[in-house]
C-alpha cells in the first residue's frame, strides 16, 4: 500500500446534505478588503448609474464621507464567502428571505462572513436536500453590513443516508419599516435631480404602477467568468464546463446574482432615483440562464412605506422581473395556468429608498 493512502486528504469538497444540521454555525474563510477597483470593475461588469454609488461628491452632498459601494457589489461579497461551505455542491441556489442592509460598505472595509443552519428538508428523490441558512456579513468593526436567509439545493454524498427530522423555518417575506436601515446622517436637502438623471421622487410612484425597464444586456460567458471570480464564488456549476458537460443542461450555469446585478442596473432607466437598496424581501431564481441569453427587465410597485422619524426620504416595495430574450414591454409574468412565463428567470422583491 502506497504512503499516500494512509495520509489523511487536505483537499476540501464542501459540505454535503448530510453534512448540514440544525443550529451548525460556519465562520467562513477568506475575510475579504473591498478597494475602488472592486468598484470600478462592478461598474465595468453591469454599468450601474446609481449617482449614489458612483460619484464621491455626490456622496458627499448627502452626508457621506464617499460613495458607498454598490448595494449589491456589498451582496455579492457576502454570498461569496459562503459557497465553499454552502453551496460547493449545490444543485441550484433556490430563494431568499428576510434580507436587510446595515452600515455602509466603503473600499478600505474588510467584509468576514459567518452563517448558521436554521432548516433542512431532504427531496422525495432522496439524492439532494435544501438546506436553509441565515447569513450575515460584518465590517471590520463587528458592524453589520447584511444578513439575509438563502435556501439552496444539495446533492447527498451517500444516496442511503438517513433523512434528517424536516424543519423548514417560518420566513418574513417583507421588512417592516422600523427594520429598514436608514444611515443616521443621510440628509437629502442637498440631492441634486438633475444629476441622478431624473426628477421622479418616492410621491410620483404608485401601488400597482409597472415600469419596463426597456433596455437589454447580453450575458458574455467572459464578463460571467470574471464576475463571478471577483465574488470569489467557487460555485462548481458556474465554472468547470469539464463536469457540467455531463450535467442536465451540459453547460455552465450563470450565476443567479450575476442577473440581480443586470437587472438592478436596468432599473436605473425608470427608477433613478432608487439610490439605496435597503431590503430583499424574497426572491426567487425561476428558471437558468446561460451565455448568450439577453436579459430585460421590470418593475412592479408592491407597497409604499413611510418611515419612523423621516420626513425626507421614503422606501418602495418594488417586485424586480428579469427575463431573457424577452423586453418585458406586456409586462409577461405567468400563464394561464399559473406558471411562470417561460422566459421569466428571476422573480425578486426587495426594498429601495428614494427622496420624498
Amino acid at each position: 500500500m502506497s504512503a499516500k493512502n494512509h495520509m489523511k486528504s487536505k483537499i476540501r469538497k464542501g459540505n454535503y446534505f448530510e453534512d448540514f444540521y440544525l443550529g451548525m454555525v460556519i465562520t467562513h474563510a477568506t475575510p475579504r478588503t473591498i478597494t475602488s477597483g472592486d468598484q470600478a470593475l462592478y461598474t465595468a461588469l453591469y454599468g450601474s448609474r446609481f449617482a449614489f454609488s458612483s460619484s464621491d461628491e455626490f456622496a458627499r452632498s448627502l452626508g457621506f464621507d464617499c460613495a458607498p459601494v454598490d448595494d449589491f457589489l456589498a451582496f455579492h461579497i457576502v454570498f461569496g464567502k459562503t459557497v465553499a461551505d454552502i453551496s460547493l455542491n449545490a444543485v441550484a441556489n433556490l430563494g431568499y428571505a428576510e434580507g436587510v442592509f446595515g452600515v455602509p460598505l466603503y473600499p478600505g472595509d474588510t467584509v468576514s462572513t459567518v452563517s448558521e443552519v436554521i432548516g433542512v428538508k431532504e427531496n422525495s428523490n432522496g439524492k439532494t436536500g435544501v438546506v436553509y441558512v441565515r447569513s450575515t456579513g460584518r465590517n471590520q468593526h463587528g458592524e453589520m453590513v447584511l444578513q439575509y436567509v438563502r435556501w439552496v439545493m444539495v446533492r447527498k454524498r451517500e444516496v442511503d443516508a438517513p433523512a434528517p427530522e424536516v424543519i423548514v423555518p417560518d420566513l418574513s417575506l417583507d421588512a417592516a419599516a422600523d427594520s429598514l436601515s436608514v444611515t443616521g446622517g443621510l440628509n437629502l436637502a442637498g440631492y441634486d435631480y438633475a444629476l441622478s438623471g431624473s426628477a421622479y421622487r418616492w410621491g410620483d410612484y404608485s401601488i400597482g404602477e409597472c415600469i419596463a425597464h426597456i433596455d437589454g444586456m447580453t450575458i458574455e460567458e467572459a464578463e460571467h467568468q470574471m464576475a463571478t471570480r471577483l465574488y470569489q464564488n467557487t460555485a462548481k456549476v458556474h465554472f468547470n464546463q469539464h463536469t457540467e458537460s455531463q450535467g442536465r443542461f451540459g453547460r455552465r450555469l450563470i450565476y443567479g446574482g450575476h442577473i440581480i446585478s443586470i437587472a438592478r442596473a436596468l432599473s436605473f432607466n425608470g427608477m433613478e432615483n432608487a439610490f439605496k437598496v435597503a431590503a430583499i424581501n424574497g426572491g426567487t431564481h425561476v428558471a437558468p440562464t446561460f451565455s448568450g441569453d439577453t436579459v430585460y427587465a421590470w418593475s412592479e410597485v408592491l407597497e409604499k412605506i413611510e418611515l419612523p422619524e423621516r420626513d425626507d426620504v421614503g422606501a418602495l416595495r418594488v417586485r424586480l422581473i428579469a427575463a431573457k430574450n424577452n423586453n418585458c414591454e406586456d409586462f409577461p409574468l405567468k400563464n394561464s395556468e399559473g406558471r411562470y412565463d417561460e422566459d421569466i428567470v428571476l422573480d425578486f422583491d426587495y426594498t429601495v429608498l428614494l427622496p420624498t
